[in-house]
């Protein structure tokens, strides 16, 4: 049986979003048991109905979205997001999930379910759609856990986003591509050409060069790599753009008057799938990669539907084996 430990009081919307996530996935997969932490009282009010598969687990405390987060993991040791962490590395449950603060929850990963041996600094990797090809999706990593990144931590992002991509999405030898200002070889800065040559020389590997952002939306590469600063930034403009395209449309069909809005009307379903297909909290969360078990973050914004498919993805991920496999490899690696 999977077991996911819930940080239910993380986010804008906790408890209830988070419970109602819960409760929608709960009943689609009875074999999973989700673990509710948070107040017993606000977490049971937001329950509608008892469901054998879910348990609440009281805690008095909870981390807040302002809080220091190396303090408030070590401070606060009655957090709903501290002792759902401690759960998975006590065995107690074989994954963590929060909306609430990044930074504390990396802080949590690292510190309390702690790194896989063998790996560096584990990163930070959202599931995103690939336009114009239908459930095609790719990764990139690191979009924000380090900010500065070493060359073997920007290489152990492909051995690692590799691995993810075979095992849980089902790509046979995904292709790897290094995020740069230019697609020919020896191009970006010093950190840039040092992980190109790490990438190339690695045969487990099926790297493929240097991919430009214009291009990753378009299925570049089925991993895309790079360092955490950089990758936040690109995640943001591809959010920041997929808003601004939406407001675009409706400013353009206000103006249009009475038939914009008839065409509005007709292209309402049209206009919808544009907006799941932009929408990346549709394949789940985005996952901290390298730890010894399966930790995933999602937007502190995040409704029920947010929660429901990061919960199927946190299903998948557990059922598919990866973590152990990636412990297996960085084992044999050090060896």
């Amino acid at each position: 049986m999977v077991r996911i430990a819930i940080d239910a009081m993380g986010g804008d919307n906790a408890p209830k979003e988070i419970v109602q996530g819960v409760v929608l996935a709960a009943k689609e997969m009875p074999t999973v048991e989700f673990q509710l932490y948070g107040d017993e009282a606000k977490v049971n009010a937001c329950l509608e109905e008892s469901l054998p598969n879910i348990r609440v687990i009281h805690c008095s405390e909870k981390i807040n979205s302002d809080d220091e987060p190396v303090k408030a993991i070590r401070s606060k040791k009655d957090a709903s997001m501290v002792v759902a962490a401690k759960a998975v590395k006590e065995g107690e449950a074989d994954a963590l999930f929060s909306c609430g603060n990044t930074g504390a929850l990396l802080t949590a990963g690292l510190l309390v379910v702690g790194r896989i041996k063998g790996i560096d600094r584990p990163g930070l990797m959202p599931v995103l759609p690939v336009l114009g090809k239908d459930n095609r999706q790719f990764i990139m990593m690191d979009v924000g856990a380090n900010a500065e990144c070493k060359p073997k931590n920007v290489h152990q992002f492909g051995i690692l986003g590799s691995y993810y991509s075979k095992y849980v999405l089902g790509y046979e030898n995904p292709t790897v591509g290094l995020l740069n200002n230019g697609a020919e070889e020896g191009k970006g800065n010093e950190l840039a050409k040092e992980v190109y040559g790490l990438l190339k020389e690695d045969d487990s590997l099926n790297f493929i060069g240097n991919v430009e952002a214009r291009d990753i939306l378009t299925g570049a590469a089925d991993v895309v790599v790079t360092d955490g600063f950089t990758g936040n930034a690109v995640l943001k403009t591809i959010e920041g753009t997929a808003l601004a395209m939406m407001e675009l449309l409706k400013e353009g069909i206000k103006g249009q008057g009475i038939q914009g809005k008839l065409g509005a009307l007709l292209l309402k379903n049209t206009f919808y799938g544009l907006k799941n297909t932009l929408d990346y909290s549709q394949f789940g969360g985005a996952v901290l990669f390298g730890l010894k078990g399966a930790v995933v973050k999602s937007h502190g914004s995040s409704k029920a539907d947010s929660v429901y498919h990061a919960m199927k993805q946190i299903d998948t991920i557990v059922s598919s084996g990866v973590i152990n496999d990636l412990v297996a490899h960085f084992e044999q690696t050090a060896e």
